[in-house]
């Protein structure tokens, strides 16, 4: 991978120029779509992204400047630590395999944020459009199976009542939907948007499949990325006309999903799991051996052991199931220093997140989507683990990608195209060079 300078007009605008570059583009695409599938280990999406971390190098796919190395050096220390912290494992052979995964999802996000750098609004978009065909080819499936459609299907895509789709855990099945959700409403309120009527009724299927997940961590997460999303967009908006429509378009979205709301509950067996997942805690939450119990064994841990004591020792040597918070979990696995360098990095990408968000890039609406949705999830990360989703990975990327790609701002771009600038570039260009020039 060869050293770019930081963003030209040219690293946006050109498109695949061979047969091998509209393949590789595919197979992200491909990639994306796949990440709907999570049955087992290694999933579709891992094969796929090996394949990518081979191909996307080789065609010179990826942009790799001074901040994307300094952003790539910084991810990995976690990783590092987290190798480190194997040789206080109880179990070394499951800290390796979870941090093993652990390296592997890591170098995947990085390729990502590098294919995403190299033309952001084109690849931010081609990832995006294969995570709504996820979306909706898991969500499908979940109500097919919620619905009991085909002989097994209940059994195959639900777990103890609650839609999980293509997904091993519901609680994941729910989170993963948010980022496509998010990205078609944004499809919805662009004026510019086409094929409105299938987005429309593909967001339904999704907020759908983020309800019947009965994941309370999925509500909020959907939650929190759509009015965060909603106020960016409304104070980001360069006209009252799109303020209105935001205004309007997200009222009618709220309407819309409190009839779908109104219509589940006329079943009772949907109506009897949302009132009692609908609590803020459940009976498996409280306790020395439940939830929160665990968070406090975690912490103690964490100040005994600075440098951690492995991946995937908490669960089963110390408690009966995970902490369900990602950054006790980091401190656990990697350390104080992994730990520490772990959270920074999600503030970090939340504070430099904020500020992205108002400049007047190309990719600033997509942008908007993705960072409500980073936010809402690294939110949810203080109730479960989730280090290991996939989307959540990709979130990381797309972050990072959009934010050290275009760095020039669309109303600069449109003065250098206007009449008097291009006459000026043309003046300069062909004006002689003489001896006196030289000489001077």
């Amino acid at each position: 991978m060869m050293m770019q300078p930081t963003s030209t007009r040219a690293d946006t605008q050109v498109g695949p120029t061979s047969a091998a570059h509209r393949i590789a583009l595919a197979l992200v695409w491909l990639t994306m779509a796949s990440s709907a599938v999570v049955f087992t280990e290694p999933a579709p999406f891992d094969v796929c992204a090996l394949s990518l971390l081979v191909l996307l190098p080789a065609l010179g796919l990826l942009r790799v400047t001074p901040g994307m190395i300094g952003y790539c050096a910084v991810t990995l220390v976690p990783v590092g630590c987290a190798f480190f912290a194997i040789l206080a494992a109880i179990d070394p052979s499951r800290a390796i395999t979870h941090t093993a995964v652990t390296l592997f999802l890591t170098l995947v996000a990085l390729m990502l944020a590098a294919f995403v750098a190299k033309s952001p609004l084109r690849h931010v978009r081609l990832i995006c459009q294969g995570a709504v065909a996820a979306g909706i080819i898991a969500a499908g499936a979940g109500l097919a199976g919620y619905l009991d459609a085909f002989p097994g299907a209940y059994d195959l895509f639900t777990l103890y009542g609650r839609v999980s789709g293509t997904f091993k855990d519901p609680n994941v099945f729910g989170a993963s939907l948010v980022l496509p959700a998010v990205y078609l409403m944004h499809g919805l309120l662009d004026p510019k948007g086409r094929h409105k009527v299938l987005a429309s009724a593909g967001l339904l299927l999704l907020v759908l499949g983020v309800l019947l997940s009965f994941s309370r961590g999925a509500w909020f997460n959907l939650a929190m990325a759509t009015a965060l999303f909603a106020y960016l967009a409304f104070v980001t908006a360069t006209q009252n006309a799109h303020r209105v429509r935001i205004v309007v378009g997200l009222g009618g979205a709220a309407v819309a999903a409190a009839l779908l709301i109104t219509v589940a509950l006329q079943f009772d067996v949907v109506a009897n799991l949302l009132s009692e997942r609908a609590t803020l805690t459940q009976s498996y939450d409280e306790g020395p051996e439940g939830r929160f119990g665990g968070q406090v064994k975690a912490k103690r841990l964490i100040q005994a052991n600075p440098f951690g004591i492995g991946a995937q020792q908490f669960d089963g040597f110390y408690h009966v199931e995970e902490a369900h918070n990602v950054y006790l979990s980091m401190f656990m696995n990697a350390g104080w220093l992994g730990g520490g360098v772990f959270a920074v990095m999600i503030l970090v990408t939340g504070v430099l997140g904020a500020w992205h968000a108002m400049r007047r890039t190309e990719t600033q609406g997509v942008f908007l989507v993705v960072y409500a949705v980073f936010v809402a999830h690294a939110l949810e990360g203080f109730v479960i683990d989730l280090d290991h989703w996939r989307h959540f990975q990709v979130l990381m990327a797309l972050s990072w990608g959009l934010m050290l790609g275009d760095r020039v701002p669309v109303m600069v771009r449109a003065l250098q195209q206007t009449r008097p600038a291009r006459r000026a570039r043309s003046l300069i260009a062909a004006r002689p060079i003489g001896a006196a020039h030289i000489a001077s």
